[in-house]
């Protein structure tokens, strides 16, 4: 019996036809994925690479691109984040951050408005107070071309110090030195008010939210609470686990959330039994957002809740975000979500049933935490109409 022998050449024929069933196996993928659009901007990127003769910042020419390709989504919801944008928003949805703890705004004037102070927190020990104004840092004037570089200048490491140039309402000027120091932030916080209604704001939905808010409600319950309003204006959202557990703790049995993605994929959330027997409203705005505005509409379609304030967007995507590899990440719509009988607000926004707005002076003071319940309009019609029920 003769052995057969494989040639050289027959050996290399061969090793180049796998090479090129591989090469159109992964061209072939790479087209279905990134199309003639992704392959173009690729190929872009290797000739700037390759053959552009004049001095560019790659790093700085990628963000841009990348910025402009989320934008031209035409989605409000999706965007893109650099590496340092990145990390903040890591920061700011784990509710906890190395700084200085204070919230603020940027009058057209120039400086920080300082709209809210954190309790406990490094600025609250240094003895800044809502309402004073941030005008220099470390010696950098914050006027209206630079002030948004404030927040950077502020930024640090733990146990450093910034020295702050602080104007009180009245102009006069001071300077405070404040250690950078991690800041808790609690997204959620209680008050027992005389006629035995137990406040709950939800400053946002995002790392603790429904392990915080559950304790106040059960707090203010031991006090004697008699009924519940939950304050969800200016809350722009976050993570649905939040949402769905804190309606599984207080609404009865039903479906609470739906969700469908991109591929068809559906989710359905459900609570069980056991709930807060209690009457309930929800206070909203028109910075009330995402889950927390799903928060409210999910109390109202269940019955165990009513709606009052101001007219709300109307969200209906759910994002995730996906880091690169650059160090940056995006941020996408990658579902649509509803409440547990399937209504999407997309477009309507809640229900209310009552509006009520806030004069400017009274948005103001609710954004600076000033706003007292007894002169707040949309809170005492919630009261009334929880009465009149």
């Amino acid at each position: 019996m003769r052995e057969k022998r494989f040639s050289i050449r027959a050996l290399i024929v061969t090793a180049v036809i796998a090479v090129l069933a591989t090469a159109g196996v992964i061209a072939g993928a790479a087209w279905a994925l990134l199309g003639p659009e992704g392959l173009g901007m690729m190929e872009a990127v290797v000739l700037i690479n390759t053959q552009f003769v004049g001095e560019h910042d790659m790093e700085a020419a990628t963000d841009q691109a990348m910025d402009a390709l989320i934008e031209g989504l035409g989605d409000r919801w999706s965007y893109y984040m650099d590496a340092e944008g990145y990390a903040a928003q890591q920061e700011s949805r784990s509710n906890s951050y190395v700084g200085i703890g204070v919230t603020v705004t940027y009058p057209e004037d120039g400086g920080m408005l300082i709209q809210s102070v954190t309790e406990g927190g490094p600025a609250e020990k240094a003895g800044l107070t809502a309402g004073e104004r941030i005008v220099a840092v470390d010696g950098t004037e914050l006027t209206a071309e630079n002030q948004q570089e404030g927040a950077t200048l502020i930024k640090g490491e733990e146990d450093t110090q910034v020295v702050l140039t602080i104007m009180s309402a009245d102009g006069v000027r001071r300077e405070v030195t404040v250690t950078r120091r991690t800041v808790e932030e609690h997204p959620a916080k209680g008050e027992l008010l005389s006629d035995g209604t137990g406040l709950v704001t939800i400053k946002n939905f995002n790392s603790r939210c429904a392990e915080e808010t559950i304790a106040v409600v059960e707090e203010l319950v031991d006090q004697g609470a008699k009924r519940l309003v939950f304050d969800v204006r200016n809350n722009g959202g976050g993570y649905v686990n939040e949402l769905t557990t804190l309606l599984d703790y207080l609404l009865p049995e039903g479906d609470i959330f739906r969700s469908e993605t991109k591929a068809g994929a559906k989710q359905v959330v459900t609570s069980d039994a056991g709930c807060v027997d209690l009457p309930m409203a929800v206070l909203v705005n028109g910075n009330t957002y995402s889950a927390a505005e799903l928060f409210a509409a999910e109390l109202q379609e269940m019955d165990w809740g009513v709606v009052v304030g101001e007219p709300t967007f109307g969200k209906g995507f759910s994002q995730q975000t996906f880091p690169l590899v650059n160090g940056g990440a995006i941020n996408i719509s990658t579902a649509r979500y509803y409440t547990g009988k399937g209504v999407c607000l997309i477009g309507t926004g809640l229900t209310l049933d009552q509006e009520v707005t806030l004069t400017e002076e009274q948005s103001a003071a609710l954004a600076a935490g000033n706003l007292a319940p007894e002169d707040d309009p949309q809170l005492q019609a919630a009261l009334a109409l929880l009465e009149e029920n």
